[in-house]
């Protein structure tokens, strides 16, 4: 019986590791061969600015909040770290916008709020903390309006958009 067991969960692996392996294969970009006529391949895509912002940034921003509300700072820590690491992969794909350095501008606009943050989530002061969101939030807004984007207003979060996640500490 043990030996059929085996056999049966050894199978189900094997039938795991290729179903993975076939997946991955079909997620690479196939290669784009030049063409006879020697016209371009397709550009590669490049997600836009605003894009970028809702998909990575403002998540990370929302959870940030909640996670020092809850004065859970082990998570507080990975959320402006991961926050911190988006901003980083805008700039990459967006060194530009309009003629603006977005690096620059967001290096001006965020890099005291985040170094502040950073001592409240090491201090765990919760006072600290929400004194420096706000001011990371209106470093957000400062941003926003020297992009002349000033109709984008972020502000911190009322309740939050993650049901599915408990942010009180596990300790």
């Amino acid at each position: 019986m043990a030996a059929r067991t085996h056999r049966v969960i050894r199978a189900a692996l094997v039938s795991l590791a290729g179903a993975f392996a076939v997946g991955v294969a079909l997620a690479q970009p196939a290669a784009q061969p030049p063409s006879a006529d020697g016209a371009k391949s397709p550009a590669v895509y490049r997600p836009g600015l605003g894009d970028l912002m809702t998909a990575t940034v403002q998540p990370r921003h929302i959870k940030l909040a909640l996670a020092g509300r809850a004065k859970n700072w082990d998570y507080a820590t990975y959320e402006l770290r991961e926050l911190n690491e988006a901003f980083g992969r805008i700039a990459q794909v967006w060194p530009e916008w309009q003629s603006m350095p977005i690096p620059d501008m967001m290096r001006a606009a965020l890099g005291g709020p985040m170094a502040t943050l950073t001592q409240a989530i090491k201090n765990r002061d919760a006072d600290q903390f929400a004194a420096a969101y706000g001011q990371l939030t209106d470093g957000c807004n400062a941003c926003h309006q020297s992009a002349n984007r000033g109709f984008v207003v972020i502000q911190p979060p009322q309740a939050s958009s993650y049901p599915d996640q408990d942010f009180t500490p596990k300790h």
